[in-house]
């Protein structure tokens, strides 16, 4: 009787409350929590502690006093049984960051059928789940990973589905380089080429103290694969320009690889005090400026010459510094082998361009700049005797792209440029591999980078153009990785039907093989 006529004067109240003010009231009704499944995009590494699988968003309304659940039930796929080591489940109650995160549940998995329990008490409000991984020390690289179905239980043993859940394969790969490998704080700047002999050369910026750019103790490292990147060998260090190292560092490697020489070719900027972009000036000597220091190797990679500098060949003198385009060069049809590079002129303006040598390494020549406010560039030859140039434009929100028929003596700004390739401004990788494309040998260009034009980085992702770089369609491309990034990344062709991918994380450098057909529709 009480609640009746409770009810009643609710009722009441609320007509009254429309006649004065013209709106309609209307009581609130409880709804139970929301689950919404929210796949993750991003590869599934060895050597990485958390790998996210799915976030699942758990909204429980203002009218609940508390949503509680006690496990978490799904399945994965047979590979993703083989694969996995341990799931693990994480609740992150601000943003959703896997990182921040808290673990509130683990299971070793045992079968593909999962049950993980946990202790989930949720007040009104958002919260985010992550279901994690964590990869097996013998899992296979060429692997998929896929979650099929997901279910959180409460303590009355009633099930509720995560919804919008999507099965969705994810790749495996591994976490090549990490904070606290070999006592380092950060590994960063990637490059990447494949010789004659299948192996795969990866360079990249050792930071032992920090994760910032030169001027610093920075040497260049190397990791080498025989095997197409499933498994690599101990680090090596190939250029360390010696004491005092707080002072005297060098990284932003490039690489490449000449067919006729069977020689590998690594360049990179040499600081000698305070001489990188910030600190250097006009000049020649290592007093004055940052150096375009390059080593070499006749054996496939195991050894490696001392460092010495190119900077008197291809820099001019009024230039305030000289150095290469991070990522890989190339060898052209001719036989030329080119790097990409920049300048920075007497007004402290950058330029990207190349250098290149015509008699396989013994002299090197310079080009003019393509455009200006440009720098970190990489380049591929088109046709034979056309090199395209596709650098990182200041200006923020896309590439820039020239054309030279004339080893950069002059440039012609292409179509593309400024137009078609979103960027963050951050370095890009681009490279001509001949693939096989719905089972012909195909010449394909491919671009990765951040593929957004504001930072912050993130949405690695792989593009391709089958017409030499005039058109960009949507439906060739791949999302890779969707979280924020330091962005780098550097490709090669592993085999006709695959792009190896060496990309930077935070402090960390990732590898993940990509069949061609995964980019290519």
């Amino acid at each position: 009787m009480i609640l009746q006529k409770n009810k009643y004067c609710l009722c009441l109240l609320l007509m009254v409350l429309a006649a004065c003010t013209g709106k309609m009231y209307k009581p609130v009704v409880a709804e139970g929590p929301r689950l919404q499944a929210i796949p993750a995009q991003s590869p599934v590494l060895k050597r990485l502690a958390r790998n996210p699988l799915q976030l699942v968003k758990i909204s429980v309304p203002d009218a609940n006093a508390e949503a509680s659940y006690v496990k978490i039930a799904g399945s994965l796929n047979a590979g993703g049984l083989k694969q996995i080591e341990k799931l693990e489940v994480y609740l992150a109650e601000g943003k959703p960051v896997l990182a921040e995160a808290k673990k509130i549940g683990e299971l070793r998995l045992r079968d593909k059928n999962f049950e993980i329990p946990v202790s989930l008490q949720l007040k009104p409000g958002v919260a985010h789940v992550w279901i994690s991984a964590v990869l097996k020390d013998d899992a296979d690289v060429d692997g998929l990973v896929q979650l099929n179905t997901l279910l959180f239980g409460n303590v009355q043993g009633k099930w509720q589905q995560a919804e919008g859940l999507k099965p969705m394969a994810q790749s495996t790969g591994i976490a090549l380089r990490q904070p606290g490998d070999d006592g380092v704080n950060s590994y960063r700047i990637p490059g990447m080429v494949t010789t004659d002999k299948g192996t795969l050369i990866a360079v990249y910026d050792i930071r032992y103290k920090n994760s910032g750019d030169l001027p610093g103790n920075i040497d260049v490292g190397l990791s080498r694969s025989r095997d197409g990147g499933k498994t690599w060998e101990p680090m090596k260090v190939i250029m360390d320009m010696g004491a005092p190292h707080e002072n005297n560092g060098v990284g932003d490697p490039a690489v490449l690889f000449d067919p006729v020489t069977k020689k590998i070719w690594v360049v990179a900027l040499w600081s000698k005090g305070n001489r990188s972009i910030a600190g250097s000036g006009p000049g020649f000597s290592a007093d004055e400026t940052g150096q375009f220091a390059v080593v070499s190797s006749s054996d496939d990679g195991l050894t490696w010459t001392a460092p010495y500098s190119l900077t008197p060949q291809v820099k001019r003198q009024e230039w305030r510094l000289f150095f290469n385009g991070p990522g890989n060069g190339i060898a052209m049809a001719d036989g030329k082998i080119v790097f990409a590079a920049q300048y920075w002129d007497a007004q402290k303006i950058p330029h990207s361009t190349l250098i290149y040598s015509a008699d396989h390494g013994k002299t090197w020549k310079s080009g003019i700049g393509a455009k200006s406010n440009t720098t970190e560039s990489q380049l591929v030859e088109t046709v034979p005797g056309t090199l395209m140039l596709n650098m990182r434009d200041n200006r923020g929100r896309f590439r820039s792209v020239a054309t030279t028929t004339d080893m950069g003596n002059s440039w012609l700004e292409h179509p593309t440029s400024y137009r078609d390739l979103a960027d963050p401004v951050c370095m890009g990788s681009f490279i001509k591999a001949k693939v096989r494309v719905k089972g012909k040998l195909r010449e394909v260009l491919f671009f990765s980078n951040p593929n957004v034009s504001e930072a912050p980085r993130r949405n690695l992702t792989i593009k391709a153009s089958l017409d030499m770089g005039e058109t960009w369609q949507q439906a060739n491309q791949l999302l890779l990785d969707e979280r924020p990034s330091f962005g780098y990344s550097a490709m090669t062709k592993i085999d006709e039907e695959t792009i190896g991918i060496l990309y930077e994380g935070i402090r960390d450098l990732y590898f993940v093989r990509v069949p061609v057909k995964e980019i290519i529709k």
